[in-house]
């Protein structure tokens, strides 16, 4: 798959999701879990959408699908260690381990060869 491809789909998963508790935080929290800290939730959410408008609207040179791969790899990696590390302890939901394997997923897309 072209790194073009990967980038405008993470870029949209990673805004959808990052929307998704600013606009409806009851939906997001009957899914995932109750949230004691919503401005935590919130600025997480703001991050994600940043990055996935920036991955969404990266060009085709090869210094913009740099960055995008790596915000892509870097973002990933980070929302999968912070899903299987805090669900195993129960801090919060097993539904984050679905989550976590979709990260990885993203991973493996950057590195496969376009």
């Amino acid at each position: 798959m072209a790194s073009r491809t990967v980038s405008r789909l993470q870029g949209s998963f990673n805004a959808v999701s990052g929307i998704w508790p600013l606009v409806h935080m009851r939906s997001f929290e009957a899914v995932t879990g109750p949230k004691t800290d919503k401005w935590l939730v919130r600025t997480v959410s703001g991050l994600l959408v940043t990055i996935g408008v920036v991955q969404f609207l990266s060009r085709d040179g090869i210094q913009d699908q740099a960055v995008a791969k790596r915000l892509g790899i870097g973002t990933a990696a980070t929302l999968a260690a912070i899903d299987v590390v805090y669900a195993a302890k129960g801090r919060i939901s097993k539904i984050y381990l679905l989550d976590a394997v979709v990260e990885i997923l993203w991973i493996r897309m950057w590195q496969r060869k376009p």
